[in-house]
């Protein structure tokens, strides 16, 4: 039997739902793992389900810098995911913001309706997604769990001693990092590391832990 072919109304769809929320290549930025991809994304609701709704508040009250900070933060973690529209306007709003550009108002209203659309996406692709996940759980465990809590002990372990090894393990893991962080406090801890600052590190790695 044969299947009949994509309409054009199927074909938009699928190209609307890409536009939104990527998923193949969210996945391939974290070489397909399909769990540390839904913890991503469950992380991403948690954390930035406000985001927008926060930088018009900041950019109503004149706050152009705390505005453009929350943009770049929602950027990159949109990025990660695979959110093509939200990271292209939240790219665009950043660099809007340093401007001071005359359409600001209207920009950060198209980022507050994109990401409106993108976490109806997330929701609808987290129950996809973990429906498959739970049929892989039936089949073998996954090992990845493992593998990243002993990657977070030993940054923690080279902090503590203040041993500069930390700032490689931040660099050369940082995606796998940023997934089980957040991309927020990996920033965080990033940036006190790179500072030499390796109490500060140690204290917003283990408040998230």
């Amino acid at each position: 039997m044969m299947t009949p072919p994509a309409t054009g109304d199927d074909a938009a769809t699928a190209s609307d739902t890409a536009r939104l929320l990527d998923v193949e290549s969210g996945l391939g930025r974290i070489m397909g793992d399909r769990p540390l991809y839904l913890k991503i994304l469950r992380r991403f609701l948690h954390d930035h389900g406000a985001t927008p709704c926060q930088i018009h508040a900041e950019f109503a009250a004149g706050d152009y810098a705390g505005a453009r900070l929350r943009t770049h933060t929602l950027k990159g973690a949109a990025g990660m995911i695979g959110a093509v529209q939200v990271h292209g306007l939240a790219s665009a709003l950043e660099m809007a913001l340093r401007a001071q550009a005359p359409d600001l108002a209207q920009q950060v209203q198209q980022l507050e309706l994109a990401q409106d659309q993108l976490l109806g996406a997330i929701s609808s692709q987290l129950g996809t997604l973990e429906e498959s996940q739970t049929a892989a759980q039936d089949v073998a465990p996954d090992p990845a769990a493992p593998a990243i809590q002993l990657l977070l002990a030993r940054l923690a372990s080279h902090l503590r001693e203040g041993d500069g090894a930390a700032i490689d393990i931040l660099e050369n893991s940082a995606s796998l990092l940023a997934a089980s962080l957040g991309v927020h406090v990996y920033q965080e801890v990033a940036a006190a590391a790179h500072e030499f600052d390796f109490e500060s590190a140690l204290e917003a790695l283990l408040r998230r832990r």
